[in-house]
């Protein structure tokens, strides 16, 4: 018998009628074929005895039992769809939130810091009738001054994307005229334009500082001295103008000037190991008076001089060497020279309508070249820049012109860095500085030529990276760019500095 008397012997054992544990059957499978038999035979081998198991009949639920249970799957339903909503809230949020992530404008930083200072005159040229003392590098040293703010700087940088970064910096301690203080004004607006993800390899486009110098470039945050050396910033007064620059930065270099600067070093930051670039040449937020444009070629190159051995391990060394070039209108004003020998030490007067003559309508040729040396102090640092070139110039002589003449100068400046003064972070830097220049400083009207002596010897405390504090003592021998009067004086000066 094949499947169909299977089927009706299983239907008999199974039947309603089959009362528990009356009747049982052997069932046979053949070993080729796999079909199952309810009667032995050829190729057949026995599967064992089955026979029907009858259920227990069901508990009947009472009313009360199905109203309980119905209420449960009721709840359970609620639950139900209280978790699905939860779920679909929390997927909302984390999709909303992926797409803020990735605007720009999620991905700028704030920072900045403000440096109070206090100049106090020990002695010199200060009176009434003097040609009073002043300094191109700080507004403040002038007569009846007291505490002023130098720097109020905000800082707003970011990446918009793995290629385009911004970079924007107000300045709030600006002074429109020796009473008129704390104004608001751009120092930087620029956009950095990389050409690969390792920014090795980047155009910066706007109003960005000139790649000339290395004490130029570094920030007044981080610089150790109060002021910047004459004689390099009378390259680029302010440090910043409006233009295209490209840098090339290889990324084992990056990685050691990023390696400093954790270390609280001093780095001038990143401006490329070589940087090329033109701009108007007209000062910062000034609009351009000719048709020229100023060039500019900066490297600057980091050493690690390991390889000479002890005590140069770990020591940095940074070379490198810029030049400049470009046809300056300067800015031409009347003015009364000063003569001690005269009443109320009123000299010559030079005329702008005089001066005018003598510049030509694409102004007057300046060229500048200029080299620098930094060993990092590790703990004790070396410094030193120079500069040399030729310029438009006041010549006071006969009726006042302006003409092409020589310029020079520089500076070298001696620190040494002593670390845990006081707290585990707490950083004393004393530090020295011989200034001098000779030449005209063109930020200044008539671009008069001056003669600036000056050194000064103070300390930086970092008391922690939020507070600083310095204290410096400085003789001073400059000429008053406003009567070209030599003035001279010592000065006590102190400023405090917060970082935010």
């Amino acid at each position: 018998m094949k499947i169909s008397k299977l089927t009706l012997a299983i239907a008999t054992v199974l039947g309603a009628g089959v009362t528990s544990g009356a009747f049982a059957m052997d069932l046979y499978v053949d070993t080729k074929t796999k079909q199952i038999y309810a009667e032995p035979g050829r190729g057949r081998e026995l599967m064992g005895s089955f026979e029907k198991v009858q259920d227990a009949p069901a508990k009947t639920a009472d009313k009360s039992d199905k109203a309980e249970i119905a209420a449960i799957r009721e709840d359970l339903a609620l639950k139900q769809n209280e978790i699905k909503a939860l779920e679909e809230h929390v997927v909302a949020n984390r999709e909303e939130r992926a797409k803020n992530d990735e605007k720009w404008f999620n991905k700028i930083s704030m920072r900045g810091y403000t440096q109070l200072r206090y100049n106090q005159p020990i002695s010199g040229d200060r009176t009434a009738g003097d040609p009073e003392l002043r300094s191109p590098g700080d507004g403040g040293i002038k007569n009846n001054s007291g505490f002023t703010f130098r720097r109020v700087r905000l800082v707003f940088s970011g990446d918009i994307n793995e290629y385009v970064s911004l970079y924007l910096q107000p300045d709030f301690a600006t002074s429109v005229n020796d009473n008129q203080q704390n104004f608001a004004q751009l120092r930087d607006a620029y956009a950095d334009l990389a050409f690969d993800k390792k920014h090795e390899y980047r155009i910066r486009a706007g109003q960005s500082k000139v790649p000339f110098g290395w004490e130029n470039l570094q920030s007044s945050q981080n610089r150790l001295t109060l002021d910047r050396a004459d004689a390099i910033n009378s390259a680029v007064p302010s440090e910043r103008d409006l233009g295209l620059f490209a840098y090339w930065t290889p990324e084992h270099v990056q990685k050691l000037w990023k390696d400093l600067s954790k270390k609280g070093l001093k780095t001038s930051g990143d401006y490329g190991i070589v940087g090329v670039g033109v701009y108007n040449g007209s000062f910062i937020n000034r609009a351009e008076t000719n048709d020229d444009l100023y060039m500019v070629a900066h490297t600057s190159y980091p050493v690690e001089l390991n390889f000479l051995g002890y005590p140069f391990n770990g020591q940095v060394l940074e070379v490198g060497a810029d030049v400049m070039s470009g046809y300056l209108n300067t800015t031409t004003a009347d003015m009364t020279l000063f003569d001690k020998s005269k009443a109320n030490n009123a000299g010559k007067t030079i005329t702008k309508a005089n001066l005018d003559k003598s510049i030509t309508s694409t102004g007057i040729r300046e060229d500048r070249v200029g080299v620098h040396a930094v060993l990092f102090p590790q703990p004790f640092g070396l410094q030193a820049e120079w500069n040399w070139g030729k310029g438009a110039t006041l010549n006071t002589a006969g009726t006042g012109s302006i003409k092409r003449e020589d310029l020079r100068g520089g500076y070298v400046q001696a620190s040494y860095k002593i670390d845990n003064v006081l707290r585990a972070d707490g950083v004393l830097i004393p530090y020295a500085k011989w200034q001098t220049y000779r030449g005209a400083y063109k930020a200044a009207n008539n671009a008069p030529r001056v003669m600036f002596d000056e050194i000064e010897v103070g300390l930086e405390y970092q008391m922690m990276k939020a507070l600083e504090l310095t204290l410096a003592y400085a003789t001073m021998d400059k000429t008053n760019t406003s009567n070209l009067g030599q003035a001279s004086g010592d000065m006590a000066r102190a400023q405090l500095q917060w970082n935010y």
